[in-house]
């Protein structure tokens, strides 16, 4: 009898541990994992998808790598891709793996943020006057530091996660609502204090802020690094020195993360101060990250240019 009574309370025991694991299980089995290829995919991404039922979210590359250009992709992270279900990328010629990723995992979904944007943009400007060293915007992704494209971006992204997930698509598009409008009154109070300024003529680092000059009026009359990763020459830095003297160009502004050797001598010969912008590829994973980022950025052209 008490060994009956043993055996019983046994198989009741693995009965419940086999639900447990059973539970488990499914619950894994229904959970999205969903990847973005960098820092302000990430913050986008974050925004959105806060709240909603098993849903994971991770950032392939790391803060500090800053932008994607010629970047590879590593062991860790196509275990990461394997693991994926959806994996959101900027898009534009940003991340150059994207074929490796598509080629090695074909059934992972892609979501690019920049669909329909830029071909959009690059239309709007087709009768802008170019100098030799400007670059088509089909060859410029820097998309989202642009306010009103990074909202187009946030649109992109949340219809597709939308399509993917219909179980969270309800937390999406409020999450996405509520994040656009605060973008929205950002941009507006950036307008309100850059649309007037007396100075706009600019050199910046790379390209990262041809969108973001764009649309608050800010003339960028040459960029120190015209490749990325490529330090100018001595005839391209006598050339941008020529130029400032000639545009009356007002400040010159570097990134986080870069040497500023170029940009340090060119300010030496002109006299003009150099001042940092973000183009938030880098910070913390707080999703109030790009606001932050972009207040700062409006305190210090207001410095620099008023």
């Amino acid at each position: 009898m008490k060994n009956s009574l043993i055996i019983i309370i046994l198989c009741i025991i693995l009965t419940m541990l086999c639900g447990c694991d059973y539970k488990e299980t499914n619950e894994e089995k229904n959970k999205i994992d969903i990847v973005t290829s960098f820092y302000p995919m990430y913050l986008a991404a974050s925004n959105i998808v806060d709240g909603a039922n098993n849903v994971s979210l991770k950032c392939l590359a790391s803060p500090e790598v800053g932008c994607l250009h010629d970047y590879q992709l590593t062991v860790n992270d196509m275990i990461t891709l394997e693991k994926a279900d959806i994996f959101i990328i900027n898009g534009g010629g940003m991340e150059s793996f994207i074929d490796k990723a598509v080629s090695t995992y074909p059934n992972l979904h892609i979501v690019n943020a920049s669909e329909g944007i830029l071909k959009e943009e690059e239309h709007n400007h087709e009768h802008e006057n170019e100098n030799e060293h400007d670059h088509s915007h089909e060859e410029n992704p820097h998309i989202w530091v642009s306010i009103s494209l990074y909202i187009e971006q946030i649109k992109n992204i949340t219809k597709a996660l939308s399509i993917q997930d219909t179980a969270n698509a309800e937390i999406y598009n409020e999450n996405a609502n509520k994040y656009i409008a605060e973008l929205e009154i950002l941009k507006t109070k950036m307008h309100s204090e850059l649309d007037n300024l007396e100075s706009s003529n600019i050199v910046t680092f790379h390209e990262a802020f041809h969108y973001f000059a764009e649309e608050f009026g800010l003339n960028v009359v040459s960029v120190i690094e015209r490749e990325p990763g490529t330090s100018p020459s001595a005839r391209d830095v006598a050339e941008i020195i020529d130029m400032i003297r000639e545009m009356d160009v007002n400040a010159i502004f570097v990134e986080p993360g870069y040497l500023k050797t170029a940009a340090d001598t060119i300010s030496k010969e002109t006299g003009v101060a150099i001042y940092e912008l973000d183009p938030a590829v880098s910070g913390t994973f707080e999703k109030e990250a790009y606001v932050e980022i972009m207040n700062k950025n409006l305190k210090v052209l207001l410095e620099a240019l008023k």
